[in-house]
């Protein structure tokens, strides 16, 4: 690539590094905020590391024991939850069981998508902070490929969301009258493979969001919950009448274990969702290579990361050993002093 376009890179970052200085607040509480970012709890004081295209710090954290238990309980949890109260509504909708060819209710399938999309938007703003709120083993691997999980990680909370689903069915199954009617199934004449590619597609849609909202640190990742909601939503409308939209082998395989009922194309909820995992992680390497945030620079930093000490893209952030203290961090580069401590208590 031309050297001109990583200096006008650097130059955009460093830019926005000092317009965020400028227009951060010089209170306690923000210097108390900046000091958690730079040091975690327990006398951690590594530097913020960025991953190389900027994915999430919560994405790397150390590969223990403990974090790996953390995620697998988590995302167990998760996932059961996201899981129970789709399938409920899903149960809703579905009772009595539509006639088998009948035309798409579109009130039902309104009600259905509802319930995905919302029960996917809250559980995973619930979850996000602890373990990035994926529910979905397509997104786990996804997120494996793109360098923002550890392959082992990855391995247990992909068995974990695939029990979850599991048990969410059987949860449902128990509480609710009537037998479980939110498999999924072709619908419309539609054929296996037209079933494939739907689910294929509408998977590489979500997945990509994923991506680009919660994997990749931009200023609107605070609301990746809303737009993975969303895309669940919008997808759900799309693809329920046709193959009853899995876009996650959990969702598909647990109420097919809990009425013991496999069609022969089940293969298909866990073929198609993968490949559109592969294909969303295929096109974001895609624009990686091409560096596609130099396109539409200044949209990878907040007051946030300005706190912490800013620096140009794809670099580590450690402003303690290269350069000047900010003035907005404490000048022993540890500890905020008593007063401002003091002050940031009274004013949590």
């Amino acid at each position: 690539m031309p050297s001109w376009i990583h200096q006008r890179r650097n130059e955009t970052a460093d830019n926005t590094a000092s317009t965020s200085h400028s227009t951060m607040p010089n209170t306690p509480l923000m210097q108390s905020l900046a000091a958690r970012i730079r040091h975690q709890p327990g006398g951690n004081t590594a530097p913020i590391v960025r991953s190389e295209k900027g994915q999430l710090p919560m994405l790397h954290v150390p590969h223990t024991f403990q974090n790996n238990f953390v995620a697998v309980v988590g995302e167990f949890v998760g996932t059961f939850m996201f899981l129970f109260f789709a399938f409920a509504g899903g149960q809703v909708s579905n009772t009595p069981k539509p006639a088998e060819g009948a035309p798409p209710n579109t009130s039902n399938l309104l009600y259905l998508s509802l319930s995905f999309g919302f029960s996917l938007l809250v559980n995973v703003w619930t979850f996000y902070r602890v373990t990035g709120g994926l529910f979905n083993p397509v997104v786990t691997l996804a997120l494996c490929l793109c360098g923002g999980m550890h392959p082992v990680r990855g391995v247990l909370v992909f068995a974990s969301q695939i029990v979850a689903g599991i048990a969410s069915a059987g949860v449902v199954s128990c509480l609710f009258p009537g037998p479980l009617a939110v498999q999924t199934r072709l619908g419309g004449g539609t054929s296996i493979s037209q079933g494939l590619f739907i689910e294929m597609f509408l998977t590489a849609h979500l997945v990509f969001v994923v991506i680009m909202l919660a994997v990749v640190k931009q200023k609107s990742t605070f609301l990746a919950p809303v737009g993975i909601g969303l895309v669940l939503f919008v997808n759900q409308l799309v693809g329920t009448y046709y193959t009853g939209c899995a876009l996650n082998p959990a969702r598909a395989l647990g109420p097919d274990v809990i009425n013991r009922s496999f069609p022969g194309y089940h293969w298909i909820y866990w073929v198609g969702p993968l490949l559109g995992s592969l294909l969303a992680c295929g096109f974001y390497g895609f624009l990686s290579i091409f560096h596609y945030e130099t396109v539409n620079p200044g949209q990878d930093f907040n007051q946030w990361e300005a706190a912490a000490g800013p620096g140009p893209w794809h670099e580590v952030m450690d402003r303690h050993a290269s350069e000047p203290k900010s003035p907005l961090l404490p000048s022993n580069g540890s500890t905020l002093n008593s007063t401002h401590a003091a002050a940031a208590e009274s004013n949590c």
